[in-house]
């Protein structure tokens, strides 16, 4: 479902933080002087992607191996003047906050503050009561049940009528909380908004602490991610950044960069970040910075069910993280989609090899979206390449 009206920098909600998840079928900086193998095929995928009909005016793409981040970018950041997207141009990194989440709740876990199998009516008894069995790990890797607020009407009047305005986690949690489970927590997979904006809460309620300050101590702090941050009160992304468009076939692109508040995705997406910082991200929750290897075993029990749009490859669920199964071979990571940005962001199981790539329309469908999973395979091959 797409967020535009026509005629209109208009937004329909469905599509602002996850698209429908889609089959998981199997589908076919200025690079420097050691630029990888396979960098010339990622720039044409890019190019193809920007010249496509509906693209994005601007891709990026990052590959960090042997030591060395290799940035392919064409296109525009902005489309009123030249110069391709730089990978230290802000954006919004939509889903992939949720593998952040995803850092800190196991985080605490390892340092026995919580436990993969707590409750939610352990935890925070404040929620509803139909919701009390569903576990952390559960929410974790999306077969918790939980109604994805992103789909309530109240979600959508908030885009109609006030999509600027403050959105705090409570009155994301208030547009859902009357409603039961979808299923039985365990039995199946959905992807749902909801599971993380819990879990920030929860992170919250055990350590007394702000989900921002839990982000800076457990994830800013010792990643070295000086170019992230948690916008909830501004709109504006910090300068130089990366404009978000809605792009539709026989009109101008509209700017969408600060259309939606980023408060009311929070814990679920709210994360502003640049290509590099979020190529070291990723290298770093699959190298164990935050987490000891007892938890990353945990993460690393796939169940089928794909990310949000589906990434490159077949797409399994793990504990805030996703494994995506190539034809040149497997990384893990997450997906995002946010109003002006698509994003994937993967690393290799040790996390020396990383890769990222950007666009700055939010996630396309159809022959789009399949030729973006194409583009994401071929970085990994550049990525897994000898």
């Amino acid at each position: 479902m797409g967020f535009w009206r026509h005629g209109a920098p208009g937004v329909v909600a469905a599509a602002l933080l996850a698209v429908p998840a889609v089959a998981t079928a199997r589908e076919p900086a200025r690079a420097g002087a050691h630029r990888p193998a396979g960098v010339a095929a990622v720039k044409r995928g890019l190019k193809g992607l920007v010249a496509a009909k509906g693209g994005p005016p601007g891709a990026i793409a990052t590959l960090y191996r042997n030591g060395r981040l290799t940035t392919i970018s064409v296109g525009r950041a902005n489309v009123k003047r030249r110069g391709a997207p730089r990978a230290t141009d802000h954006m919004r990194i939509a889903s992939v906050a949720k593998a952040y989440s995803g850092a800190v709740v196991l985080h605490l876990v390892g340092h026995g503050l919580l436990g993969l199998n707590d409750t939610i009516g352990k935890r925070l008894p404040s929620l509803p009561a139909a919701w009390g069995a569903v576990t952390i790990r559960q929410m974790l890797d999306h077969t918790s049940g939980l109604p994805n607020y992103t789909d309530s009407d109240g979600f959508k009047q908030q885009v109609d009528k006030d999509p600027s305005g403050f959105v705090a986690p409570t009155t994301v949690i208030s547009w859902v909380r009357s409603q039961g489970l979808n299923f039985t927590p365990g039995s199946s997979y959905e992807y749902s908004n909801t599971d993380n904006i819990v879990l920030g809460l929860i992170a919250q309620e055990v350590t007394g602490e702000s989900y921002r300050t839990l982000l800076a101590k457990i994830v800013f702090g010792p990643a070295r991610l000086r170019q992230t941050s948690l916008p909830t009160t501004t709109l504006t992304l910090a300068k130089p950044f990366i404009h978000g468009y809605v792009v539709v076939p026989g009109s101008k692109p509209t700017d969408v960069t600060t259309f939606l508040s980023p408060s009311g995705a929070w814990a679920s997406g709210g994360i502003a970040s640049t290509p590099a910082d979020l190529n070291r991200f990723m290298r770093n929750y699959l190298a164990r910075t935050f987490f000891g290897s007892a938890e990353q075993r945990a993460q690393m029990q796939f169940v089928a069910g794909s990310s949000s749009p589906p990434g490159p490859g077949t797409n399994s669920a793990g504990l805030a993280i996703f494994r995506y199964r190539t034809r040149c071979g497997t990384v893990y990571g997450h997906t995002g989609n946010f109003p002006g940005y698509t994003q994937f962001a993967a690393a290799t199981r040790n996390g020396k090899r990383a890769v990222t790539t950007s666009l700055n329309i939010p996630a396309p469908t159809g022959a789009l979206l399949a030729r973006l999973r194409s583009v994401q395979t071929t970085a990994v091959c550049a990525l897994l390449r000898k």
